[in-house]
């Protein structure tokens, strides 16, 4: 078990910031915490989040699945726009899910399992860009996830719904 324990902590050191924007530079210390839990996301936010994430998969002539959980990974809000695959639906939630435990954007797991890492084997886990954090005054309020796209599309649309909590003056 100590080592199960062990191999966890290393794994999770080893995926990185929290931040989609951060990038370690070589010379670069050890990662920053993900940030603490915070209040819940609300529903009236939620759905502005996703109704920025929409506009901005439509601009682009993308069929998303867009799904926000809360700090706890319960799902708050979901929208499937017409024509997107089926299997979207499941997978936006799973990235938000992912990014809301891990308080970290899924493109880290993404990026670990393309360099070899194991963080695979941790439960609830998906490598695929499309999960990001929402942070309101350092602190996590909730994740948006989104599919439909290839991972880079998918976590586009994803940032412009995450713009409206985590670049309003944080």
């Amino acid at each position: 078990m100590r080592k199960l324990a062990i191999l966890t902590a290393v794994l999770v050191g080893s995926i990185g910031p929290a931040s989609a924007q951060q990038t370690p530079s070589p010379t670069a210390g050890p990662p920053s915490a993900p940030p603490p839990y915070g209040v819940p996301i609300d529903l009236a936010r939620a759905e502005k989040a996703i109704a920025a994430s929409i506009a901005e998969a439509t601009r682009r002539g993308w069929t998303m699945d867009l799904a926000v959980v809360d700090s706890g990974a319960n799902l708050v809000a979901f929208a499937r726009m017409d024509g997107t695959q089926l299997a979207s639906a499941a997978i936006a939630e799973h990235k938000a899910r992912a990014s809301a435990l891990f308080r970290r954007p899924t493109r880290a797991f993404e990026e670990a399992a393309h360099n070899g890492a194991a963080a695979l084997s941790l439960d609830g886990v998906i490598a695929a860009a499309g999960g990001v954090p929402l942070v309101e005054d350092g602190k996590l309020i909730g994740a948006i996830g989104c599919s439909g796209g290839t991972s880079t599309e998918d976590e586009t649309t994803c940032l412009a719904g995450a713009a409206t909590i985590n670049g309003a003056g944080n």
